[in-house]
């Protein structure tokens, strides 16, 4: 039985103590704040409650694996999980609109046949047939294997097989998002869903990969689901399913160093001088406080390096939590997404920082909730948009300016929104970072193959033995799924050691 101390309580943290507690190893989380969850995070007020953090689940077989391999009760008897159908409707620009139904192929190009016509929504469906190749290509080593040593071939080699196209008589392919729209799908309202998945993490579709194609290519295969209670009830269940296997936790505890005998980690530093040895070490937190703790060989020379990408700074997100008064009808949708009508500002706005904000492409949930309202008379709504990290949130007014941004374009989606208001509160990146302990409140995206090392994240294992990487900033890299995936694999590498290969 080793000592293992988990640094941070964030979902891969929780996931990989929940696995190695079942491996009979006596596991510990240190967890700077007074709570569980990581972004995964839940304000309440006046008997409103919300999500700030993710709100929707995808793949949620990565959680079922977890609470299979970890106990007797499964995912769904320790939470109630709601498959979201339609799993999104869509406002474009020119003011059309579609609802995409769930985990269904041919529904959602029948759903885009008739709001945009069959040549449109006959592109949409073959696009749908590359990018599940690409999934097919990169699901084990992006998603189910630790980081191969020869990682570089993921980073050069892109997986998504685009359609050759023409140009000055030559015979290209798409490298890029943005190329794929354009030269793919020909339509801007089919360029603006799939350039909606790469947003919603902060990428830019004009550098992002083409193999980014596998983010609709998940949500249309395997669908959305929501957590009854909000999303934070996940977070719970699996905090309960680590102390039900002993795991112990101790809040308010932040880890100001990694201690290091004989060559390796061997426990942790706390800001009081205080040391709790350990047998291996698991730093839950984003690399830039990870290379703070251990401040040397955390890379080896061939190691994926964060900061040779230049991600200094990833973009976080903004929120606006509205509490409405007044019922939500019946045939809302969960999730709405509103397109901006300035793409080129967006992007320019979100990646190269541009003094004035742009008109965003916001995301609107509105769940269907009891437990997330006061009463049947009200609602509360979650209205957010991604946005860079290190704009100066928090100072003058540029918080309130960028609400009424994102408010304004929300009014599409719930006409009569002011006059519903009863009053809003604003979730910054900072207010992230203050929370969860991410570098600029930043939100990690899941890694790409293809693009180079900027669309990959720090494996697993680390240049120092004995300490290890879980969660968005590492290997496999952000989102729920990853994240509970991370936690598997460093589980898989204590307990089998290196040659540890994945589930089969």
């Amino acid at each position: 039985m080793a000592r293992i101390a988990v640094i941070g309580a964030g979902m891969g943290a929780m996931a990989a103590a929940a696995r190695l507690a079942v491996a009979g190893h006596r596991v510990t989380v240190y967890e700077r704040t007074d709570t569980y969850g990581g972004a995964v995070r839940r304000l309440e007020r006046d008997g409103f409650a919300f999500d700030t953090g993710p709100g929707l689940l995808p793949l949620p077989a990565v959680y079922r694996d977890l609470f299979v391999k970890t106990g007797r009760e499964p995912l769904e008897e320790c939470v109630e999980l709601v498959q979201v159908d339609p799993s999104s409707h869509h406002m474009f620009a020119d003011g059309t609109r579609v609802s995409l139904p769930n985990a269904s192929r041919a529904g959602v190009v029948a759903a885009l046949e008739a709001a945009l016509g069959a040549e449109p929504a006959r592109r949409w469906g073959d696009f749908l047939v590359r990018a599940r190749e690409a999934w097919d290509r990169t699901r084990r080593p992006l998603l189910e294997e630790p980081l191969w040593p020869n990682w570089r071939t993921l980073a050069e080699r892109e997986p998504y097989p685009a359609v050759p196209h023409k140009k000055l008589l030559r015979t290209r392919r798409a490298g890029t998002l943005a190329e794929v729209g354009a030269w793919e799908l020909r339509d801007p309202r089919l360029t603006a869903l799939l350039e909606s998945h790469a947003l919603a993490y902060g990428l830019d579709p004009r550098r992002t990969p083409a193999s980014a194609a596998v983010l609709p290519y998940m949500e249309h295969a395997f669908g959305l689901w929501y957590v009854r209670g909000g999303m934070r009830e996940l977070a719970r269940a699996v905090y309960e399913r680590c102390l039900a296997r002993r795991v112990e936790f101790v809040f308010g505890a932040e880890v100001v160093r990694i201690v290091e005998k004989d060559g390796r980690a061997a426990g942790v530093g706390f800001r009081d001088g205080v040391v709790a040895g350990a047998d291996h070490v698991v730093a839950g937190v984003d690399h830039h406080r990870l290379g703070f703790l251990a401040e040397h060989r955390l890379y080896d020379d061939g190691d994926v390096r964060p900061e040779v990408s230049g991600e200094w700074a990833p973009p976080g997100r903004f929120g606006v939590l509205l509490a409405l008064r007044g019922p939500r009808e019946p045939d809302a949708p969960h999730r709405t997404v509103v397109h901006t009508p300035g793409r080129e500002a967006e992007l320019d706005f979100l990646t190269v920082g541009t003094d004035t904000p742009a008109s965003p492409t916001v995301t609107v949930l509105r769940p269907d909730d009891p437990a997330l309202r006061p009463d049947a008379e009200h609602e509360s709504v979650v209205v957010s948009a991604v946005v860079p990290s290190d704009a100066q949130w928090g100072e003058g007014d540029l918080d309130e300016r960028y609400a009424d941004l994102v408010v304004e374009a929300a009014e599409r989606a719930l006409p009569g929104l002011r006059e519903r208001l009863l009053w809003r509160e604003v979730y910054t990146p900072d207010q992230a970072d203050e929370e969860t302990g991410a570098e600029f409140g930043g939100v990690p995206a899941p890694s790409l193959a293809g693009g180079g090392t900027g669309f990959l994240r720090p494996a697993n294992v680390t240049a120092l033995p004995g300490l290890y990487r879980v969660g968005g900033w590492s290997h496999p890299g952000g989102g729920l799924p990853h994240a509970g995936m991370s936690g598997a694999l460093v589980a898989g590498l204590i307990v089998e050691g290196p040659e540890f290969r994945g589930s089969q």
